[in-house]
């Protein structure tokens, strides 16, 4: 653990190439191997890129929630309003030398807090690789079970890397948010009752820490 305050803001388009360096770095290359989400076993290939991670945060609906610490970037993740009161949670990163300290957790929980207070979500939702079973079994520790579901990976499309095997797939896991009994969440203020079109790829595939472009491709990265 460390003593070290985490400070959370929501990304602006400024931070896209930050954000971009931060991801590529906790999932893809050598220097991905300092860390425990590395996907580099997996996959070669780009994580994300500017023009993906800048859909996203011109899409309506749709965040990405950063963690600073003493003022560097530290962590992020994506989160997105789905109907049926659902957040979609991926894109979730931190940086590889300091994973391991809990930092990972409190993104995690200030997403959670932010989907259920601030936009009245009483379900997350994420893709993870259905290879990373550390990483979903982290993500089960923390109240998410898998769903059932499976969503199969983009095969062909660079934009989400280039497999380094032909099993690649993704399972959808879920986390209450709220007590099941409780009264219904009043709707999103400036929620959109329809469909968002696929922003692109960006947190996996996001199998780790880290719920892409489309939120129901994206794969997550983790501390």
């Amino acid at each position: 653990m460390t003593d070290v305050t985490l400070v959370f803001r929501l990304a602006e388009e400024r931070d896209g190439p930050a954000i971009v360096d931060l991801i590529e770095s906790a999932y893809r290359g050598e220097a991905s191997r300092a860390g425990w989400t590395t996907e580099a076993d997996l996959l070669d290939g780009q994580r994300t890129d500017t023009d993906a991670v800048l859909a996203v945060l011109r899409t309506p609906g749709s965040v990405m929630l950063l963690a600073e610490a003493g003022g560097q970037l530290a962590g992020c993740c994506q989160l997105a309003r789905r109907p049926r009161d659902e957040a979609y949670f991926g894109m979730f990163s931190v940086l590889p030398g300091r994973q391991g300290q809990g930092w990972g957790r409190e993104i995690l929980a200030e997403a959670e807090r932010l989907a259920r207070d601030d936009w009245g979500a009483r379900t997350m939702v994420m893709t993870v690789l259905a290879q990373r079973g550390e990483l979903i079994a982290w993500y089960e520790r923390r109240g998410y079970r898998r769903t059932g579901d499976g969503k199969p990976f983009p095969y062909g499309d660079a934009r989400f890397g280039i497999p380094k095997r032909p099993d690649l797939s993704f399972a959808v896991l879920s986390k209450p948010l709220v007590d099941v009994s409780s009264p219904a969440a009043p709707p999103w203020p400036d929620a959109d009752p329809a469909p968002r079109p696929d922003p692109g790829p960006p947190s996996e595939p996001d199998p780790g820490l880290a719920p892409r472009p489309d939120p129901d491709l994206s794969s997550h990265r983790l501390t």
